[in-house]
């Protein structure tokens, strides 16, 4: 282990090619997705990745608080996003931070992008995502738990919307981060898009990287998302596919 002050830093890059909890450079963590487990929203879902644990609920279309917000042409989107104090080691203050303020606003603008809002004038779209435990690229799991609960909800959308977080982890490019190597890389670049366009929604880097690093950072990162979007859409299919009939057995199960 290296050290930086008082801080000792994992080796985050094995001599063999592997990361500290033994991925590929282009390997996901672990991901579950559950559509619809709260009852009480217009629609919800709960993501597990890695060691996230996040849970999103979406609520509307509906009146605009505060009224001066309407928009007589278009919904509003609006989100709060929301670490809970119990979330990280160290215990964090409760309520909202600038930090937490900032990726709210990043990620109802990356919504109302996908979200046909000129269907609902007058009205807001309130998108809530409580994170109950991170360990890095928790943005990317809020929005892909929002996204699920937006389509839970019946929200029309363009599509649904992955996200993931690729950066640069002991000199190479990684894909979706885990918190030593969002804590000691040299750089973040969370992302967002429309999986059938490839249209970039959200997109954001912390550290730096050279042009052939991003090109390669971009491409890695639509491919994660690929990934995700299969897993969205099998939660889904799983909360609404009809019971099949002892008549077709074929049609059981969630396809991947």
């Amino acid at each position: 282990m290296g050290s930086v002050g008082a801080k000792e830093i994992p080796q985050l890059i094995t001599p063999d090619g592997r990361r500290i909890d033994g991925r590929l450079p282009d390997e996901l963590r672990q991901l579950r997705i559950v559509a619809g487990p709260l009852h009480r929203a217009d629609g919800s879902a709960y993501v597990e990745w890695g060691l996230n644990k996040v849970m999103a609920a979406v609520y509307g279309p509906r009146e605009v608080h505060p009224r001066h917000l309407q928009q007589n042409n278009k919904a509003i989107v609006q989100c709060k996003y929301n670490m809970a104090a119990f979330s990280v080691d160290e215990r964090k203050r409760p309520g909202l931070d600038r930090r937490s303020q900032e990726i709210s606003k990043v990620i109802a603008e990356a919504f109302e992008s996908v979200i046909f809002v000129e269907e609902f004038p007058r009205t807001s779209i309130d998108v809530y995502i409580e994170v109950l435990q991170a360990n890095a690229g928790t943005r990317c799991a809020g929005v892909v738990a929002a996204s699920v609960a937006l389509a839970d909800a019946g929200i029309p959308m363009v599509d649904l919307l992955p996200s993931v977080a690729v950066g640069k982890v002991g000199g190479k490019i990684c894909l979706d981060l885990k918190k030593e190597e969002d804590n000691f890389g040299e750089a973040d670049l969370p992302m967002a898009l429309v999986p059938q366009s490839g249209r970039l929604v959200l997109l954001q880097m912390e550290g730096h990287m050279t042009r052939d690093e991003l090109s390669q950072s971009l491409d890695l990162g639509v491919k994660g998302c690929r990934s995700i979007y299969e897993v969205m859409r099998a939660a889904l299919r799983e909360k609404y596919s009809v019971e099949p009939s002892a008549a077709t057995p074929a049609a059981a199960g969630v396809g991947q």
